[in-house]
């Protein structure tokens, strides 16, 4: 079973999806920070999962689902598009659409496809984007737009979405009915 859950940010979406299976491969998608903000982040997050769950930290998710067997989480999709954006150098305020489409667009083919393929459950979360204001700002308009087209995407690959507000799910798609 592939399942994407969404909501925004400390909706409960991680802890809910943590919660959607007993034992895992952790892959986290989130760069390295210095900042003790993101650092306490890390630390909640790994306290809540159990010590039996394997954690996998790399960019290159579409070659971990490739290589990885078994149930896995994948936390998440935006830290993923905004890393992916960063090593194109995709955010160049003045010309922010030019010259790294084609490798972002094998880099998310190559994703959607490793999710549609996985045949282990998978549990994959992401940031809702379609709730907020538009940015006054070329970058902030181009993760936006990027975030909300790629999880329409991985949705279409997933047998469930659900969408987490306030710690609560609401089941958007559910194959099983």
């Amino acid at each position: 079973m592939k399942t994407l859950v969404t909501g925004g940010v400390r909706s409960g979406k991680s802890t809910y999806a943590e919660g959607l299976l007993a034992d895992a491969t952790y892959v986290a998608t989130g760069a390295p920070r210095d900042d003790a903000d993101w650092q306490e982040r890390v630390r909640l997050h790994q306290e809540r999962r159990p010590a039996s769950w394997r954690t996998l930290e790399t960019l290159d998710v579409a070659a971990a689902l490739t290589a990885t067997t078994g149930p896995i989480l994948l936390d998440d999709v935006g830290n993923w598009l905004s890393r992916t954006l960063d090593a194109l150098e995709a955010w160049n305020d003045e010309n922010p659409r030019r010259g790294w489409q084609t490798a972002y667009r094998d880099a998310s083919e190559s994703l959607v496809g490793a999710i549609a393929n996985y045949e282990d459950d998978l549990v994959i979360v992401t940031s809702e984007v379609g709730f907020g204001l538009v940015s006054p700002y070329a970058s902030g308009r181009l993760f936006t737009d990027e975030l909300g087209r790629l999880n329409q995407r991985i949705a279409t690959a997933c047998d469930e979405v659900v969408l987490v507000v306030a710690g609560c799910p609401l089941v958007i798609k559910d194959a099983h009915r």
